[in-house]
């Protein structure tokens, strides 16, 4: 099997090095984040921190009403080591009057509308703190479409897109992320008693080795079945990374003229400076 293992210092150096250059490049110098208590978001503000200091850095607690304590505490845990600026919002009440407008609303809905929501409050933020919203999504999420549209995965930067979930753990370890959320079953905690890979159907440990073959070593799917994985397993991943290809790129647009955004205008962002 594949060993996903990474040198957590030059990882560490690169990752505050980019947060650094692209918060400055976008004209700001300050960083806000959605902190769930989960070991993502708690990795970005470890690495945020150091990139431009804790003063600069608005870590946002947005609890539902059915958000666990725990989730709360362990936010509050971060928030108190790296000493960044906070805020709490809950959201219950924002979203409420939308989720009893249909009382046969199941939890995906519901779980969507607090992502979006919270996505509100983010940017919200962002104008009011003069700071630009960090993403907390990794590589495994990202791939397998386990975010949002609009929700969770809407950001101006992503700092651990390219990490795969057991590398966010080796490396938050690595940082000092406090252990209680090193050991804390992941969980998006939009539901009483919801986990991400009870969800999923899998562990990140066993898809995160599958992904590694699939899209970095870029193997056929009978060279991972070859490799001791079951077919199944195969392709059911496969069929979801490739379903959730929207998620991972902007709204194709309509081609009518002779230079279409996303086809033939490709300049850089920083086009003309």
């Amino acid at each position: 099997m594949p060993d996903l293992s990474i040198d957590t210092e030059l990882a560490r150096t690169i990752l505050t090095g980019f947060i650094k250059t692209e918060i400055g490049r976008s004209g700001f110098s300050r960083a806000v984040l959605g902190l769930s208590g989960g070991i993502d978001s708690a990795l970005v503000c470890y690495l945020a921190a150091q990139a431009v200091g804790p003063e600069n850095v608005l870590a946002i607690r947005m609890p539902y009403k059915t958000s666990s304590q725990g989730s709360l505490d362990h936010a509050q845990l971060i928030i108190d080591d790296l000493g960044v600026q906070s805020l709490t919002v809950p959201i219950t009440e924002m979203v409420d009057p939308l989720i009893e407008r249909f009382p046969d609303m199941e939890n995906r809905r519901k779980g969507n509308i607090m992502a979006r929501q919270r996505m509100i409050i983010l940017f919200d933020q962002s104008e009011a703190f003069k700071g630009l919203v960090l993403g907390t999504g990794n590589k495994t999420e990202i791939l397998l479409g386990y975010s949002t549209l609009y929700g969770d995965s809407a950001c101006a930067i992503n700092p651990i897109g390219d990490l795969f979930k057991t590398q966010v753990r080796e490396l938050s370890r690595a940082v000092g992320v406090p252990q209680p959320l090193l050991d804390k079953a992941p969980s998006a905690d939009l539901w009483v008693g919801q986990t991400d890979e009870g969800e999923l159907g899998f562990t990140y440990e066993e898809v995160d080795r599958l992904l590694y073959l699939l899209i970095d070593q870029r193997y056929k799917p009978e060279e991972c079945v070859e490799a001791g994985f079951a077919e199944n397993f195969v392709k059911a991943v496969i069929q979801r990374v490739r379903k959730n290809q929207f998620k991972r790129v902007l709204p194709p647009i309509a081609k009518l003229s002779n230079r279409t955004m996303g086809y033939d205008f490709l300049y850089l962002r920083d086009w003309g400076t």
